[in-house]
């Protein structure tokens, strides 16, 4: 019985330490459809709600066609930052995109998802 006991508060206690201390408004956008090479961005807001300050450590495209830039700088408790991601758009066709966003002391990643529709340019 301790045993189960005490894998239980193991399994639990690394359940509540393997999320990222932040809260985002949302993770996933929609552009709809877009102009080629016409590049969009959208602004992903999120909250620290951990008891220090949240830290990014990386936040990376799956692809050269969309850049994200993240504050620096760590993010203080209670507080709202933003990560912009632009989609160049030069293709046309659907397009899926992940930005993987990794916060320092945490094991787990956010995973950021835009998506739409390019369409070809009017001569």
């Amino acid at each position: 019985m301790k045993k189960f006991l005490l894998f239980s508060f193991l399994l639990i206690s690394v359940a509540a330490f393997s999320q990222a201390p932040v809260e985002f408004k949302e993770t996933k956008h929609s552009f709809g459809k877009l102009k080629q090479n016409v590049p969009a961005t959208y602004i992903f807001s999120f909250t620290n709600t951990g008891a220090k300050p949240a830290i990014i450590e990386t936040a990376t495209a799956e692809c050269g066609c969309t850049t994200p830039e993240y504050p620096k700088a760590p993010i203080a408790k209670g507080k709202t930052a933003t990560i912009k991601v632009t989609y160049n758009a030069a293709t046309p066709g659907q397009f899926t995109k992940k930005v993987n966003v990794k916060f320092a002391n945490v094991p787990d990643v956010v995973v950021l998802t835009i998506d739409g529709e390019v369409v070809p340019a009017t001569k």
